[in-house]
């Protein structure tokens, strides 16, 4: 027991001077360690369990995951209250160490190995065998000096006991202190805080703000790191741009998130929600809007334009003496079918118009068929019939010179005379 005191000694010594050495060893170098072991012995050996015994080793990092270590192990074990011998064992030998996060305070480690062993049983015999041994460790940074505190368990066979199978476990904690004069145990290469051992993102640059792998942050999870991240307050969820904005589908200016409108015509003027203006509040955008200031509350077209008592229909034209609608007049039926859909509550007449050519009697007729084929298109495209009703007006109602050809032209017209808004 007393080589053991002295052993500890030695190891206390040498820690209160060690501030230059490694808490533990790097690749390449050596360390000593010293611990105390409490022994829960086999029961064969008729030896109380005590804290009784120890261990002196000197090692050597072989690289970042193994060591290699000479080991000296004494115990001196009373016997049990049956009045047997007390033992005294002492052994000599190596161990093979599996570290793991070697570059962290905390490092576990595996480790079996080989002793040359004596047992000297008091009064009695003095046996010597070759012993075998396993268990796990730890090692655990929490020393200024950089010396690292050592807990241990293992379980050791031997049969140097009257040839007899053994089987001992060993709880062994102490000190281990590296040799030399090396860089701390923690080192952080790029400054962030965060140990190389663990770091994921070695190259940080300096000052950045890192989470505990040593990754730059993203505080708003958006996947763009904080320090290129341009809007970092975007909400979870939200689809970004490389710079960490919402997305902007149609390049109005306003995120996807709060667009109102997502496919707005590219280049035009869209308010907060991302929907184009529309300065008079009539309905109609102001890009498309040919009478932007329009009186609030007026009926307009779809171009934005107030509804008179007549809708002119330009262009609805139809072939000689014919119902049939020519080439053209499709596009200026589709405004009115608009237009009609943009204001519910108007009802119309469809009036048909000829020029004077042609009897009176079949004139009328003819603007009536007329008419009807307008009315026909209307409803077919979405107009209800009960807000249309149809007449033809003939000749009647010339609008222009019936002797010229051009004014002729524009007595031959249909037209929405508006009933009700």
């Amino acid at each position: 027991m007393r080589i053991f005191t002295c052993v500890v000694a030695a190891a206390l010594i040498a820690l209160a001077g060690a501030e230059n050495a490694f808490a533990e060893a790097e690749a390449g170098q050596g360390y000593f360690t010293v611990m105390g072991s409490y022994i829960d012995d086999d029961k064969d050996r008729a030896v109380e369990d005590d804290l009784a015994g120890g261990q002196f080793g000197f090692g050597y990092a072989l690289n970042d995951e193994y060591n290699i270590e000479a080991v000296f192990s004494g115990a001196w074990l009373d016997g049990d209250s049956g009045g047997s011998p007390d033992q005294e064992h002492l052994g000599v030998g190596f161990d093979l160490q599996r570290v793991f996060r070697r570059a962290e305070r905390f490092s576990p480690y595996l480790h079996a190995g080989v002793s040359y062993l004596t047992v000297d049983v008091t009064g009695a015999t003095k046996e010597e065998d070759v012993a075998y041994s396993g268990g796990i460790g730890f090692l655990l940074d929490v020393f200024d000096s950089n010396a690292a505190l050592r807990g241990e368990w293992k379980i050791r066979f031997e049969r140097a006991t009257n040839e007899t199978n053994m089987k001992d476990n060993f709880f062994s904690l102490g000190f281990q202190i590296p040799f030399g004069a090396g860089t701390p145990k923690f080192v952080d290469s790029d400054g962030d805080g965060v140990a190389d051992g663990i770091d994921r993102c070695p190259n940080t640059p300096a000052g950045t703000r890192v989470d505990a792998y040593g990754c730059e942050l993203d505080s708003d999870g958006d996947g763009v790191k904080d320090s290129k991240d341009q809007c970092p307050g975007t909400p979870r969820g939200v689809s970004v741009d490389a710079s960490g904005c919402p997305m902007d589908s149609d390049g109005d200016g306003v995120g996807d998130d709060k667009d109102e409108c997502p496919n707005t015509v590219r280049g035009a003027k869209v308010g907060p929600d991302g929907c184009e203006l529309d300065g008079d509040k009539d309905g109609v955008v102001d890009r498309l809007d040919e009478c932007p200031n329009s009186a609030p509350g007026v009926q307009v077209d779809i171009k934005g334009c107030e509804i008179k008592a007549v809708i002119r229909l330009p262009g609805v034209n139809f072939e000689t003496n014919s119902d049939r609608l020519l080439p053209g007049a499709t596009s200026v039926l589709n405004d009115a079918v608009a237009t009609l859909k943009k204001n519910p509550s108007i009802t119309v007449e469809v009036a048909g118009h000829t020029d004077s050519d042609g009897a009176a009697e079949y004139n009328e007729g003819l603007s009536t068929r007329r008419a009807t084929t307008v009315r026909d298109y209307l409803a077919a495209n979405g107009i209800a019939e009960d807000r249309l009703t149809v007449r033809g007006y003939g000749e009647s109602q010339p609008i222009a010179d019936n002797t010229t050809r051009a004014g002729k032209a524009q007595n031959r017209r249909v037209v929405l005379r508006v009933i009700e808004r």
